[in-house]
């Protein structure tokens, strides 16, 4: 693994500056509010700029035999220096006749990856009670490409 001595420097000051971002948008299935994806990045935006670090979140939509599609959405976090971290991939199958929810799929896993990369804490702890309770989508990690 290459140095990251300065990246996990920045991060680590970023991550002490970061306020919890607010529960701005409604979820009507649940009856609960959540942060969205523009309040969990304006939560981080100012402690990540301030320490050199920047997010780029890659998504592609790709035909899989038997399934239709799958959606995958990379995310790096760069540091000025140069130095970067491939946090992986999150992935899960689409229906590629329907871009609205592949918009929305990206822009879930884009907030959820945000969230993680940066520790913004936002969305109330359920203890997995809305999983255990109702389908979910299953969501899988690909590991990172060599």
């Amino acid at each position: 693994m290459d140095a990251m001595n300065e990246l996990a420097t920045a991060l680590a000051k970023a991550q002490g500056m970061i306020e919890p971002a607010p529960k701005d948008a409604d979820n009507p299935f649940f009856h609960s509010k959540y942060a969205s994806l523009p309040a969990i990045r304006e939560a981080m935006r100012h402690a990540f700029a301030s320490n050199g670090l920047s997010v780029v979140q890659i998504p592609e939509v790709v035909s899989v035999p038997d399934i239709g599609g799958q959606l995958r959405l990379r995310t790096l976090l760069l540091h000025s220096s140069g130095q970067s971290l491939d946090c992986g991939s999150l992935a899960a199958d689409v229906d590629l006749s329907n871009p609205q929810k592949i918009g929305s799929a990206i822009t879930y896993f884009r907030r959820y990856a945000l969230a993680a990369i940066s520790q913004t804490v936002a969305d109330e702890d359920d203890d997995a009670n809305a999983a255990t309770h109702q389908q979910q989508p299953q969501v899988k990690l690909t590991p990172k490409e060599e």
